[in-house]
């Protein structure tokens, strides 16, 4: 009897537990109203002591009439386990594994009036591929810049400025130089400094053409290169026609700059006012090598048998005979000295014969030694200065100086 009683007991707590955890799904799939549950849940949450399953009997048939009619299992619920009444583990996949509509994505599709991109790897037919153009890569390596000038906004605004491209791709490492640069950060800040040093907008062109490698210079050591020639007294304009002239001139260092002064004018014992005016008409000296003006001014002392206070003359008067040809230097001063028998203090004097070219200086001469009026002495009647040999057009030579006619002269130089 006892053994009974609690067998009764024991599953009276078991349908009591099942009961209380079918209730909730219950309530979802049946749609019992909220006076319902509220009326219904002391029998199912509240169980006394006697006629437990007349109480659970009781509760289901409200809960039936209540909604609809249940399922066919119903009927053996109260004889089930608890565990039957969770849904199985194939059941639960399927739950999970199957795939909600996206709503919003749905909506965002149908706000927008374009189609969305297709994927690249998207096959496309032939007609479409052949209506496709496809930029022409740019070479990695070219000696010209005529592959990157259309597609360079640097370069294109250096031609603008009258850069000659043909003559910049000459220059060593030029072309690599320009193609890293960018005009408005690079080189902008170069021009407006060569604008404020004095060079001319139209000859920004020529001056870059001839010297491209200062775009790439800094800013502060090209200020403080001028900074240096303002110090030694070189005025605003004397600079822009040293620039100018000399494109180079601002490559230099100050060091360098001011071991060329030193070099000139102890070599050639001027002062400082001469070796300033010296270099302002042939900026060139600064830039250039030292060797061929040191080889010269030795031909000169040596060769040529000028004394150093003749040869600083000489050079003061003009300046490109320290970077003439060693060669012409020598035959023209032959010709000069031992064929037309001009002696040093005369080539002194008119240092300019040397800058002039030789066959001319042989045409005029012979042509005055046909005529009988080859007369090169200052102390005789119808002399001839060599500045007015080698300077003056042939049409005023052959009236003023040979009194003859252009047509005789003309012919004599056929003769030759």
């Amino acid at each position: 009897m006892a053994l009974g009683a609690r067998q009764v007991s024991r599953w009276c707590c078991l349908l009591k537990t099942s009961r209380a955890a079918e209730f909730p799904r219950r309530l979802r799939s049946c749609s019992i109203t909220a006076h319902a549950c509220r009326e219904f849940a002391p029998l199912a949450l509240l169980p006394s002591k006697k006629n437990v399953l007349l109480w659970r009997l009781q509760a289901y048939r409200h809960v039936s009439v209540l909604s609809c009619s249940p399922p066919d299992s119903a009927k053996d619920e109260f004889f089930s386990s608890p565990e039957s009444n969770l849904p199985s583990p194939v059941e639960q996949e399927q739950a999970k594994a199957k795939p909600l509509p996206d709503l919003n994505a749905k909506i965002l599709y149908e706000d927008w009036d374009d189609v969305p991109p297709s994927s690249a790897l998207e096959e496309i037919s032939e007609e479409e591929a052949v209506q496709i153009i496809a930029e022409p890569l740019l070479p990695l390596q070219s000696s010209t810049f005529r592959d990157y000038v259309d597609h360079s906004e640097t370069l294109a605004k250096l031609v603008h400025l009258g850069v000659d491209l043909s003559q910049v791709e000459k220059r060593q490492k030029a072309g690599q130089l320009l193609l890293t640069l960018d005009f408005e950060k690079d080189i902008k800040k170069i021009l407006l400094f060569l604008k404020d040093v004095g060079v001319e907008d139209n000859q920004l062109g020529t001056f870059l053409t001839k010297n491209p490698y200062i775009l790439a210079e800094d800013l502060e050591a090209l200020e403080t290169r001028v900074a240096y020639l303002k110090s030694k007294k070189f005025g605003k304009a004397e600079i822009a026609q040293m620039v100018s002239r000399a494109p180079y001139l601002l490559l230099f260092s100050v060091e360098r700059l001011d071991n060329r002064l030193g070099f000139f004018k102890n070599e050639l014992g001027l002062s400082v006012k001469k070796t300033k005016d010296l270099v302002i008409r042939l900026p060139r000296l600064l830039t250039g090598k030292l060797e061929p003006a040191k080889e010269n001014l030795q031909v000169c002392q040596v060769e040529l048998g000028f004394q150093r206070n003749e040869i600083q003359e000489i050079v003061f008067k003009t300046p490109k005979i320290l970077t003439a040809s060693r060669k012409k230097l020598k035959q023209t001063f032959d010709y000069l000295h031992n064929i037309m028998g001009i002696p040093h203090h005369m080539l002194t004097r008119f240092p300019q014969v040397f800058n002039s070219r030789l066959f001319r200086i042989k045409e005029r001469h012979m042509f005055l030694t046909f005529l009988g009026r080859a007369q090169y002495d200052p102390a005789q009647p119808s002399y001839i200065s060599l500045d007015q040999l080698v300077s003056l057009p042939d049409e005023v030579f052959c009236t003023e100086i040979a009194k003859a006619s252009i047509q005789d002269f003309e012919k004599f130089l056929k003769t030759l």
